[in-house]
């Protein structure tokens, strides 16, 4: 995939388990580099700490309760062209086993299926941000450049929030959306 190449996110079908399981992918990521032409390669940290409060929130937690955190540079062979952090309840991620760097085919969102916490809905919500020190240095931009955060919170059949992931793409990557219209 060249570097000019868009990445396309397409939410219209990325979280499809037949779409996150595709060409034994271990996720949505992988298999849009893969369609892409590109290669894919992801560097996970694995750690237990608190989340963020608005994080937090959304989980349903308490802002001192510990969650797992997956923190990720997702690549297109040398090029970062994401930061993305998941955090998941303790329990979910002792339950489904998403400590292991190495989530298995179709990531983590199927290993919490496997588990008895199927997410059954996701919202997502995109906003620009100011890049910090810390995008600026990665994506070889200006501090304080307009880039895009999506914050995906995937829920179960019963509402519960099982996993936050805050993600951070590099610029040039489309969105693409399919909004229901009755």
């Amino acid at each position: 995939m060249s570097s000019n190449t868009a990445i396309v996110r397409d939410a219209t079908e990325r979280y499809r388990t037949a779409r996150r399981e595709a060409g034994e992918s271990r996720g949505a990521f992988e298999t849009e580099i893969k369609r892409l032409g590109g290669t894919p390669r992801v560097e996970t940290a694995i750690r237990r700490d608190t989340a963020p409060s608005q994080v937090a929130e959304l989980l349903g937690v308490a802002s001192t309760d510990q969650t797992v955190i997956r923190a990720r540079h997702m690549y297109d062979g040398d090029r970062l062209v994401q930061l993305a952090d998941s955090y998941v309840p303790l329990d979910v991620a002792e339950a489904a086993g998403v400590e292991n760097p190495d989530p298995g085919l179709g990531g983590i969102i199927s290993r919490m299926r496997d588990a008895g916490f199927e997410q059954t809905e996701a919202i997502e919500e995109v906003a620009l941000y100011a890049a910090t020190s810390v995008e600026a240095e990665a994506f070889g931009v200006e501090v304080g450049t307009n880039l895009l955060q999506i914050t995906h919170t995937g829920y179960t059949k019963t509402g519960r929030a099982v996993e936050v992931t805050v993600h951070r793409p590099s610029p040039g990557w489309v969105l693409r959306f399919s909004p229901p219209i009755s």
